[in-house]
């Protein structure tokens, strides 16, 4: 039996425009012209004999056929697309993963040549930088971003959050495992967590709140850790980003007793799993942070 069926080209810019809401957006997905998209729509609305987009003056939206449309062609689309590379026996091509700088320079660098070891066919392009990329605009596939409590990215998972514990070299240490009253005769340094050190020593008891130190200025994290490397005090941080530099014997963690303030999620765009290449870099990801993955609702702090 015969299937009508309109050209591809109309459908991938019909789906791009009604999951964007937006022409403009879904021709830079598509890296065609706006023009493009707006005469492959056009045409398609012709064809079928329907009005898929209303303008209003509040922008571009779909209309009540072009939404059930929209519902139909983009799960159709997703899965032409994952049959498509699951005829290659490899995954291949290039993606962009935007981190935040800490994970970036001492996790993910330090675990990336694993994955493109494994993978020679993808190109992993690391991107470091405080700002969130727009991963619906396709600034990258994927951005990994360090989140609050109770805080939540659309289209994000969780990756680590691990206890931050204080972490200092052993040459700065007159003992093992001092105490927390003994900690207060460190220079405890701090970074961009506003409370962490008090939330630390409430919990650990000894201390009176009184008694912590005021702190007149923060580090960025990155320089807060190459800080505590170079000996200049003790961090609070949590363990997945510092495990490097245990295992090397840069850093030992002063105590047992951890608190838990957020942690590092996965934030990916819409669709961006349908390529094998992304779906491969991600499991492998969480597979690479799996021993720092706690279910939040067990999230709470321990001593």
């Amino acid at each position: 039996m015969s299937r009508t069926l309109p050209p591809l080209n109309a459908l991938r810019a019909f789906e791009a425009a009604g999951r964007h809401q937006s022409f403009t957006r879904a021709a830079e997905e598509l890296r065609v012209s706006h023009s493009s998209i707006s005469r492959h729509v056009r045409g398609l609305e012709d064809r079928l004999g329907v009005q898929l987009f209303r303008d209003l003056s509040r922008g571009l939206v779909l209309t009540d056929d072009g939404a059930a449309y929209l519902a139909q062609v983009s799960p159709a689309l997703d899965a032409i697309g994952i049959a498509t590379e699951g005829l290659a026996e490899t995954p291949e091509g290039t993606i962009t993963v935007n981190s935040e700088p800490l994970f970036a320079t001492k996790f993910l660098i330090h675990h990336l040549a694993a994955f493109t070891g494994g993978h020679p066919e993808v190109n992993v392009r690391l991107e470091a930088s405080r700002h969130l990329a727009d991963v619906a605009r396709y600034e990258a596939d994927l951005a990994i971003r360090f989140v609050p409590p109770g805080a939540r990215y659309p289209n994000s998972e969780l990756l680590t959050n691990a206890m931050l514990h204080p972490f200092a070299t052993p040459g700065l240490l007159r003992a093992a495992k001092p105490s927390p009253r003994d900690l207060l005769s460190y220079p405890l340094l701090r970074d961009r967590s506003e409370g962490s050190w008090d939330t630390w020593f409430a919990l650990a008891g000894g201390v009176a709140p009184a008694d912590v130190p005021a702190f007149t200025w923060r580090m960025s994290s990155v320089l807060s850790v190459e800080a505590a490397i170079a000996g200049q005090g003790v961090l609070l941080v949590s363990e997945e980003v510092v495990a490097g530099e245990v295992a090397a014997g840069r850093l030992v963690r002063v105590s047992d007793i951890g608190i838990r303030e957020g942690g590092y999620h996965l934030v990916r765009g819409h669709g961006v799993l349908r390529r094998k290449a992304v779906r491969v870099f991600r499991d492998w990801l969480f597979a690479q942070t799996a021993p720092w993955r706690t279910p939040e609702e067990d999230d709470q702090p321990k001593g």
